[in-house]
């Protein structure tokens, strides 16, 4: 892979980008994001993180030809089943409303009765090499919903979920002490230790 002088990100979303390419530059990796090359975001029709984020990645590659890179990632709470899991954007409905989504599952967890509030976040990144091979690197960080939301940081769920051992949610930390343990940093570290050997 190394080779590779420029990547594809199968994201229209520039922070993501822009966190991206501080990891993978120093990698000698160019990053390209995918609303920069014109292409569409395919529909996620699948029904897991990996599904979706090969979906992406797959796409992205098939559009450019490049190594592409994707991902996928939600909020699962236990009480719910795992629920909204694959399905976390959809909860916020369109126009995204994260606000409307984060009491959907504060509602949901008063309709189920239980006192149960573990959840975890998953992050799963696909790597689409120029062979068309997918590889898929996941992160996941454990944690229980609060409410009402604390904090004004972050995005999507952030504000009801507090990480294990912590006292803070997301929302309330900086963007660096999430990224040093969030799902998706520990997908990427993942994928840079498989990738690049750290």
């Amino acid at each position: 892979m190394t080779e590779q002088e420029t990547w594809v990100l199968a994201s229209h979303n520039p922070g993501k980008i822009k966190e991206l390419e501080a990891l993978l530059a120093p990698r000698g990796i160019a990053l390209k994001g995918a609303a920069g090359l014109g292409l569409d975001e395919p529909e996620e029709t699948e029904t897991t993180f990996e599904g979706n984020a090969a979906l992406k990645a797959r796409a992205a590659w098939a559009a450019t030809g490049l190594t592409s890179l994707s991902d996928d990632s939600g909020l699962s709470v236990d009480a719910l089943g795992g629920a909204p899991g694959v399905l976390s954007a959809r909860w916020a409905g369109e126009p995204r409303d994260f606000d409307a989504a984060m009491r959907r599952v504060h509602e949901a967890l008063l309709a189920s009765g239980s006192e149960d509030r573990a959840a975890h976040f998953v992050c799963v990144v696909a790597l689409c090499g120029v062979d068309g091979a997918v590889r898929h690197y996941r992160g996941e960080v454990e944690g229980e919903i609060v409410w009402p939301p604390r904090g004004e940081g972050g995005f999507g769920y952030d504000a009801i979920f507090q990480p294990a051992g912590h006292d803070r949610t997301f929302a309330e930390m900086t963007a660096a002490e999430k990224r040093s343990m969030s799902h998706r940093g520990r997908a990427l570290a993942a994928l840079l230790a498989a990738e690049f050997g750290r």
